[in-house]
């Protein structure tokens, strides 16, 4: 069924809420913000893949969660933008960001040609690869964002966004700073994960990615960078050039640069790093 953005904002919230959250055989206890957001973290001990997590502020009201659990032995995963990378929105330009939050059609949203093909055929060749969803968008949207992921053959896996509304800097969120957060957060908690970082250059993904491969050289496998076309790059940042070059420097990880999935799948053939 098609629904409408702005619905997915129109949902209650429980703002400072005590939130008990069930997950394996364990029950926990933790707050939320003021948004009603949760980020908390849980001592328990779970077996590798997927599991549930049970959350309610009052008998009744019960919500499930999905977990994820990468496997100890699993030394490649990938982190990939959402917007522009695997489905287009023209999110970066504030007019068009609230058209596609508020008015869009959850099913009108375009994916990216090539990009499930690629992501599918990277976790062939990766096994047990975990896909990390990195976004911008609020969590308000988490619903839209995942159908759009099953429905046009995304390969699973959690997504990490941000919450909506002001904050003590400005009304929007600086989407760089939630990115260098999240991939420290990442490097962090998986030290013995390679990545291959996944997005576009339409805004600063280039930079984002080869700063943080300037800082952990040891952490990056590839860096694919999906190029925007004029007309994109015009309503992502009012310039038809891109905002930042996709070259790599010396001593950088692989990059690579294409317009769609099916060619950053043919430069990765080219390059040896899949095999057929």
């Amino acid at each position: 069924m098609a629904v409408r953005g702005w619905r997915n904002f129109a949902g209650q919230v429980a703002p400072h809420r005590t939130v008990h959250v069930l997950l394996g055989d364990q029950q926990f206890t933790v707050r939320a913000d003021r948004a009603g957001i949760v980020d908390a973290t849980l001592e328990v001990s779970l077996a590798p893949g997927h599991h549930e997590a049970v959350l309610w502020t009052a008998p009744g009201n019960e919500v499930s969660a999905d977990i994820t659990v990468f496997a100890p032995e699993t030394r490649v995963g990938m982190v990939s933008d959402i917007d522009d990378t695997v489905m287009v929105t023209w999110l970066p330009r504030p007019l068009l960001a609230f058209w596609n939050a508020f008015v869009v059609h959850q099913s009108s949203r375009q994916v990216v040609p090539g990009m499930p093909m690629l992501y599918q055929r990277l976790v062939r060749e990766h096994t047990a690869l975990p896909v990390v969803y990195l976004s911008t968008g609020a969590w308000n949207v988490f619903p839209v964002l995942k159908r759009f992921l099953y429905r046009n053959g995304y390969p699973d896996g959690p997504l990490l966004l941000t919450d909506w509304g002001p904050t003590n800097t400005g009304f929007f969120r600086s989407g760089p700073e939630h990115k260098h957060r999240a991939l420290e957060q990442l490097a962090a908690e998986y030290p013995g994960m390679r990545w291959i970082l996944v997005g576009d250059d339409g805004q600063h993904d280039p930079s984002l990615y080869a700063d943080f491969a300037a800082r952990h050289p040891e952490r990056v496998e590839a860096i694919l960078i999906r190029q925007l076309t004029e007309p994109e790059q015009l309503l992502a940042h009012g310039s038809r050039r891109p905002l930042e070059a996709s070259a790599p420097a010396n001593g950088s990880p692989l990059t690579l640069a294409a317009p769609d999935g099916h060619s950053l799948l043919s430069e990765l053939r080219r390059t040896g790093r899949i095999t057929s």
